[in-house]
């Protein structure tokens, strides 16, 4: 697919309408982390510095097509303008005469943010009407909302289509993801690894059926490792499992078999009687879990084979914790993966919400080589789908 970057766009003495993803936290009418709002800043700095303006837009939370002063995308207006050290105009509508008049005004080197695109009915239905006012603020469509880029919706789909191709393209935040992705899933230096975790088989399905035919090893942890595990005939005491994909499961292990990859299993957990803070951890003699006990994270003998594996891999894509490190008694799994990603020399990209709140919470986020910033876009990316926002700017 020929997308063109940032770089390649006419944005000289334009207008561009910049598509980022600034679904930030909000609390107590301020931005409680501008995370997102600093992945968007080498994009929206680039094209201040080439001579053009800047059109912003984003969504923020699930405002469910109407306005609502609770999602106001004003405190990032605030925020911006602090870290771009200049006044980013704000518009109080998405599309109309103010969004209009203020775009129209747009002097080289200025921003303007217009409010929540979902204040829009149209914008999540991927309303062309909506599209073609959208498109109209701008001469240049850049999307760098690589977290959205998996929904058809007027602002990340439907709004290319107002735009010549030599007119519509990545930003810089969309190019990275891009270029990490298909470096595992296209090229990669072998062997290939992938680490899949979370709690259901069923979530994963379509990854693992993909990466079976790419990858050379893979390591399954979490609580849909026991689906896997009931699919061998092994006891999982009373581990979460899922009843209906255990036929599915015994498929894939097969699957695995045939194609030769190395499918990795737990063959030990900590497991408790229940989720708690206060429960006693329990780790078992081998795969089985007693009766009475719940997995809730890979055992000490698994935490060896799976970061013997990581140091085997020349490519490494992670999605998914090993288990529910959220809770200090059954972290442990997760973060001797994180550390072994960390210190792998392999080309590591880790995506997926869990497993990148994990990386970040171990500190570890800078010495991965990259880390995604969508968690669906990143999946349906894995399980070889073709993502709306990018197969828009195509070209």
């Amino acid at each position: 697919m020929a997308v063109r970057g940032l770089d390649q766009l006419p944005i000289e003495n334009s207008r561009a309408f910049v598509r980022a993803d600034l679904n930030v936290p909000l609390r107590e009418g301020e931005v409680a982390d501008d995370t997102r709002i600093r992945a968007a800043l080498p994009t929206i700095k680039k094209i201040l510095s080439s001579g053009g303006s800047v059109v912003l837009a984003s969504h923020l939370g699930r405002p469910k097509g109407e306005p609502n002063p609770k999602f106001t995308l004003a405190p990032v207006a605030r925020a911006l303008s602090v870290l771009l050290g200049i006044e980013v105009k704000f518009s109080r509508d998405v599309v109309g005469e103010s969004a209009s008049s203020l775009a129209g005004t747009l002097q080289a080197g200025e921003v303007l943010l217009l409010e929540n695109l979902r204040f829009e009915p149209g914008e999540t239905k991927n309303d062309a009407t909506l599209s073609k006012k959208l498109a109209s603020l701008a001469q240049v469509y850049v999307n760098d909302a690589f977290g959205t880029s998996h929904r058809a919706h007027s602002s990340t789909a439907g709004i290319a289509d107002f735009f010549p191709a030599e007119r519509r393209g990545a930003g810089y935040l969309m190019l990275s993801e891009l270029k990490a992705f298909s470096k595992v899933l296209e090229e990669p230096a072998r062997p290939l690894v992938a680490i899949l975790g979370g709690a259901k088989v069923s979530d994963k399905i379509a990854v693992i059926e993909n990466l079976l035919n790419k990858i050379d090893i893979m390591l399954i942890g979490g609580a849909m490792a026991f689906t896997f595990l009931l699919a061998k005939g092994v006891q999982v005491g009373g581990s979460l499992v899922e009843e209906d994909r255990v036929l599915l499961a015994e498929g894939l292990i097969k699957k695995a078999e045939e194609v030769g990859v190395e499918l990795l299993l737990p063959t030990d957990h900590v497991a408790a009687a229940e989720l708690s803070s206060t429960a006693t951890p329990v780790i078992t003699e081998g795969e089985a879990i007693p009766a009475g006990l719940k997995g809730f994270d890979i055992g000490p003998r698994t935490i060896d084979r799976y970061v013997d594996a990581v140091n085997r891999g020349a490519t490494i894509v992670w999605n998914g914790p090993m288990g529910v490190f959220e809770e200090p008694l059954f972290s442990k799994g997760t973060f001797a993966v994180a550390e072994a990603v960390a210190a792998s020399d392999a080309f590591t990209v880790v995506g997926g919400g869990d497993s990148v709140a994990a990386v970040n919470r171990a500190g570890l986020a800078e010495k991965m080589s990259h880390v995604s910033t969508g968690g669906g876009a990143s999946l349906e990316l894995l399980e070889g789908k073709r993502l709306p926002g990018i197969v828009a700017l195509d070209g």
